[in-house]
């Protein structure tokens, strides 16, 4: 069996260069790659455009990698949860490709499944659908989204065996699901990592064939992006 381990986040992100295009797992600040974000901070990698659903907030997650400058372009969904991120965009400082969430999520499986490009109804009539082929299926007017060309996928999830094996839990599926195995290289940070044959394979969410690296982080925060509680009567 071949082994996709790797001993840490460092030898992870080997080979992630200035100017590549990245993805990054995980909803809000649900199942991000906490470990793998963290050392890329400490690098001196530059301009990278990165697609992910949203862009962290202003002392977590991407929005570590926004506070160094090190992103160019973020492709994403949803922004309204970095100050940082606002100012970059409003100042021009940042190149921003607002997409509707299920498109980006689509533009993601697309690109797993090897297929080039697809046709939705949303965004037609908006900006989103500008320079952008418009064709008529069954009356209603689509256009068509390519999928992504990724250089690295990253995503997190609770646990994988040596083989790249994935299994994700609750919430934090989102688009780490989606996202593996939709770049040139996908890498992996687990909770647990666990040797081949551990898993049940009836349980698995994502195969090894998607994974190229894999590495169990040291710590997990696991964030709460917006804490709601009941009050008491």
């Amino acid at each position: 069996m071949i082994t996709k381990k790797v001993n840490n986040v460092q030898e992870a992100i080997t080979g992630i260069e200035s100017g590549m295009t990245i993805m990054f797992g995980g909803f809000g600040l649900c199942g991000i790659p906490e470990n793998t974000i963290a050392a890329l901070v400490k690098t001196q990698i530059s301009d990278l455009t990165c697609i992910s659903n949203n862009a962290g907030v202003d002392d977590f997650g991407l929005g570590l990698l926004l506070q160094k400058k090190q992103i160019k372009k973020m492709i994403s969904s949803y922004v309204g949860e970095n100050a940082e991120f606002e100012r970059q965009m409003l100042s021009g400082e940042l190149e921003v490709e607002l997409t509707p969430q299920g498109t980006l999520a689509e533009r993601c499986r697309a690109a797993q499944a090897g297929i080039p490009a697809f046709f939705t109804p949303a965004g037609y009539g908006t900006e989103v659908a500008e320079g952008k082929e418009v064709r008529e299926f069954n009356g209603k007017m689509h256009i068509m989204e390519e999928a992504f060309k990724a250089d690295f996928a990253i995503v997190k999830a609770w646990k994988g065996d040596e083989a790249g094996n994935l299994i994700f839990k609750g919430t934090a599926r989102n688009f780490n699901a989606c996202m593996a195995g939709a770049a040139k290289i996908t890498i992996a940070e687990v909770e647990e990592l666990v040797p081949v044959g551990t898993l049940d394979p009836n349980q698995i969410h994502i195969p090894g064939i998607m994974v190229q690296r894999i590495f169990q982080g040291e710590k997990f925060e696991k964030r709460i992006e917006q804490r709601t509680v009941r009050q008491k009567n």
